[in-house]
């Protein structure tokens, strides 16, 4: 039984739901149960089914209970989907006292975050990035310098308010509170990011099934992030129609034979695949499967790229690009991504856990791992997770009688 502080990560994927369970102790975080489903009722990592969803929801939690000998009751959600944006923000203050106080960080932190968001969005993440006390910049905590003027500059990330309060709602009807949402790509990497590679500045690629996210570090902090709506679906789905073969058995081959550099695979290689609607199955070459998925993973690849060059962070990545995710466990990823980014390319494996780390050591875990970090990290910070609601018209109705009383 567990006599630590509980704390559960669940990733709501695309063609997964997995939840990890993890057991806060003195000087360690150790996973205690795993419960993974496959996914139905999600696209592009979007809800697009809410029984169903909820039923996968279900289905992971029990498996985690199981496995850990406790009852869930709260989690710490994942977010993804073509509707996550993220940019950053300035704030400045003048400091009355001449020293920066608990309430001055706070303030500037709010004056950053003054920013016109449209009615049906939410911020879901407000990230500091650095302080400025007095032209002196690259402060991470300004508490209690002397100065006379103080700026802030955050990261904000915002996605659609449907889409937050649609897992909200999927979470809380098969019986669980939210603590918080967090972005995929910012739970994943409290899993797989050393500090060493936060500082000198790396690019992590969350390369899942229904998105592709990006999240951008340097100098220990967040400088971008970015999400694509093209994974690991659309691997299997050209498969599928390259092969004329059903989309399960795709999936299969894929994982199984699956290569994204054609130039990696033997010329005698073949694989057997299942025909349609009871015709026999054919024997091909592994070529061809090459063929069909080094295409797109490079296309993947250069989208997120051009989103580097775009966001004007692709010459930061000093350390090179981390690739973690169900999709990362493909044969030839991390090359791939080297020709692509002309940068050192790694997989991404959970990291600084203990307990079953046999078990979630795969890129696939590193979402699910990394919320629980991520919740171990907001308990020791001393910070009350808020449970979230699905009360749109409440929060809509507060933001408004804001607006209105800036006006008057």
């Amino acid at each position: 039984m567990a006599t630590g502080e509980i704390i559960v990560g669940l990733d709501i994927g695309t063609t997964k739901m997995c939840a990890v369970v993890g057991e806060v102790r003195p000087d360690s975080i150790e996973i205690i149960g795993i419960g993974s489903h496959p996914s139905e009722g999600l696209r592009k990592g979007v809800v697009i089914n809410i029984e169903k969803t909820v039923e996968s929801i279900k289905e992971a939690i029990e498996e985690a209970e199981t496995m850990a000998g406790c009852e869930i009751s709260s989690v710490y959600a994942g977010i993804a989907g073509g509707h996550i944006k993220g940019f950053n923000s300035h704030g400045v203050i003048a400091l009355k006292e001449r020293e920066v106080t608990r309430k001055d960080i706070e303030r500037v932190i709010e004056a950053a975050s003054a920013v016109a968001i449209p009615m049906d969005r939410e911020v879901i993440h407000v990230l500091t990035q650095e302080f400025i006390v007095d032209e002196q910049d690259g402060i991470i905590d300004p508490l209690g310098m002397a100065g006379v003027r103080l700026e802030a500059k955050i990261h904000i990330v915002t996605g659609a308010v449907t889409s937050a309060q649609n897992i909200i709602k999927c979470a809380n009807r098969a019986g669980l509170d939210v603590c918080d949402i967090v972005l995929e790509s910012l739970a994943s990497s409290e899993a797989v990011l050393s500090e060493e590679e936060r500082n000198l500045g790396v690019a992590l690629l969350d390369f899942g099934g229904g998105t592709t996210d990006l999240a951008v570090f340097s100098r220990g902090t967040i400088k971008h992030t970015s999400v694509l709506a093209l994974g690991g679906d659309n691997l299997t789905y050209d498969i599928s129609i390259g092969l004329r073969t059903p989309k399960n058995e795709a999936e299969k081959i894929k994982m199984k034979y699956g290569c994204a550099l054609s130039s990696m695979i033997g010329k005698d290689e073949t694989i057997e695949v299942p025909g349609v609607g009871g015709r026999k199955p054919r024997v091909l070459s592994r070529h061809i499967l090459g063929e069909i998925l080094e295409p797109r993973v490079e296309e993947i690849f250069t989208l997120i790229h051009n989103e580097l060059v775009r966001s004007g962070h692709d010459n930061i990545i000093n350390s090179g690009v981390v690739i973690t995710g169900g999709s990362a466990e493909l044969s030839g990823i991390p090359e791939t991504a080297e020709q692509v980014f002309n940068a050192p390319s790694r997989i991404g494996y959970p990291q600084g856990i203990t307990g079953l780390v046999e078990v979630v050591n795969k890129p696939m875990y590193a979402t699910a791992v990394g919320l629980v970090l991520y919740g171990a990290k907001r308990l020791k910070e001393g910070k009350k997770f808020r449970i979230r609601d699905t009360n749109i018209f409440g929060r809509v109705m507060d933001r408004m009688k804001r607006w209105f009383k800036d006006v008057i």
